[in-house]
């Protein structure tokens, strides 16, 4: 120890010193930011890899309003695998690999197919893929399960296809003129290569924004862990479509983690990889140049996490992100700032400090699309989240390798999470407009027009505890 004691602050001890403005409407602001080198998000916002909080559901809201998913690494391979296919399932201008059904099959075969993969209808092949028919859920309404699928489907007769990949005005032209919702398309052999539908055409004029990959898919990330077995995750995972992986450990900053980061990116060398959680600039520094395409900032700074309590470390994360994100400029890699945001003020001080984007788990963990039941207590609607070094969390995964729990499981265990309940807060779309809404007025009080601007224009300010008291509600009784 050198004997020095340094200050380190967080988002409550300092506020955003106003500055003019040009900005006459805040709808002129833009909110388009960097997730990694690669990729780029069209609002700052990255639901956390957390069982309480993202998987398909919750990644498909996000990248719907133009941020992503992270599904969390706490279930099968398998399971995750699913979980990243329903995201790039739901909704594309083009389905490339669409699923298809032989005619022998019964109705009740084909229902039971349709419900299982939560789609509306089938394309009819052959043994060689060529196109015979389409099945929809009109069709086999009220057929009976036992009679054959050639007896109820629309057959290749009838049905409009191309036999070429189209544009979006083209698709939307031939499927309105036919009064068609299903347009195969085909190769001059009649094989199916895709399917347009009139569903996900109206999802690509709803949400502008929609954060898509090149084949107009929406995208999502997935977390992978430090384990020999996680690399073949991380396999799977890529064939499955994730765009972006997120080597997921608490402490970041370590051998371990290095020298997963260099094997990931050898192996898979076009596939973006988040790391972290770092803390300090040095932190920074050692995964980029391990080979992260962006680090993830922040230690013990969640809502649900009791490091700082039970290891006595970590960096209020203001600071945290000031320091990481000024070694991340220098080396051309941008700092997602995860944990301690708890409103869209926060959201604006972490993205002016530095941080590109921000990774929330709180905020999102009380919505419809968080994983898990909704609970009433005391006429109050809650749902559960917790920390993923918590001890359910932990013995949860310790169950899941070993295939059981033994005595000195439990006494093995040294929690640095909690479990708790947080308020149902409803729709996750409801809580990003209110997110990105308090963030465009950040914007436009910091002079700028997007947040690049405002990196640039940010002062900070600190504040005493009176400052923060007088930030709040006072003096009045409240509705």
């Amino acid at each position: 120890m050198n004997g020095k004691i340094k200050v380190a602050l967080t988002f409550d001890d300092v506020l955003l010193v106003p500055k003019k403005t040009e900005v006459a409407s805040r709808r002129e602001i833009t909110l388009s930011t960097n997730l990694t080198r690669n990729i780029k998000l069209n609002i700052p916002l990255v639901s956390a890899n957390m069982d309480t909080v993202t998987e398909s559901e919750m990644a498909i809201a996000l990248a719907r309003e133009g941020g992503i998913g992270i599904i969390h690494r706490f279930m099968s391979v398998e399971d995750q695998v699913l979980e990243v296919r329903k995201v790039k399932r739901s909704e594309s201008f083009i389905v490339e690999d669409p699923y298809t059904l032989t005619k022998d099959k019964t109705v009740g075969f084909a229902r039971e197919f349709m419900k299982q993969k939560s789609v509306g209808g089938l394309l009819i092949v052959d043994v060689n893929n060529k196109l015979e028919g389409i099945l929809s859920r009109r069709d086999i309404l009220f057929a009976d399960d036992e009679l054959l699928v050639s007896q109820v489907m629309t057959k290749n007769s009838h049905i409009i296809s191309v036999q070429k990949k189209i544009s979006f005005e083209e698709a939307r032209k031939i499927l309105h003129e036919h009064r068609i919702e299903k347009l195969p398309i085909v190769n001059k052999n009649n094989e199916v290569k895709g399917l347009i539908t009139s569903k996900d055409l109206r999802k690509f004029e709803k949400h502008p924004l929609a954060l898509k990959d090149d084949k107009g898919r929406l995208m999502v990330g997935a977390a992978v862990g430090v384990k020999t077995e996680d690399f073949e995750r991380a396999n799977e995972l890529v064939k499955a479509g994730t765009d972006v992986l997120v080597l997921d450990i608490a402490h970041g900053h370590s051998k371990q983690a290095i020298k997963v980061i260099k094997e990931l990116k050898k192996k898979f060398p076009k596939i973006d990889l988040i790391a972290g959680n770092v803390a300090t600039a040095q932190g920074t520094k050692d995964l980029i140049v391990a080979g992260a395409d962006a680090v993830k900032v922040g230690v013990g700074p969640g809502s649900i996490c009791i490091t700082r309590i039970v290891a006595g470390t970590g960096v209020p994360q203001l600071s945290a992100i000031i320091n990481c994100s000024k070694e991340a400029k220098r080396l051309g890699v941008p700092i997602i700032a995860d944990g301690g945001v708890k409103n869209s003020g926060d959201l604006t001080k972490a993205l002016a400090a530095g941080a590109s984007s921000v990774m929330c788990g709180n905020l999102f963990a009380g919505t419809d699309e968080a994983p898990g039941i909704t609970q009433l207590r005391n006429g109050t609607k809650y749902k559960v989240t917790r920390g993923m070094a918590s001890f359910g969390a932990t013995l949860g995964r310790t169950a899941r390798e070993n295939g059981t729990i033994k005595d000195d499981d439990f006494s093995d265990v040294v929690p640095e999470g909690v479990e708790a309940m947080v308020p149902y807060k409803g729709k996750a779309q409801d809580v990003i407009k209110q997110l990105t809404g308090g963030l465009r007025s950040g914007i436009s009080y910091c002079g700028a027009r997007n947040i690049k601007e405002m990196q640039k224009n940010a002062e900070f300010i600190r504040i005493t505890a009176a400052g923060v008291r007088e930030s709040k509600p006072h003096d009045v009784e409240l509705v």
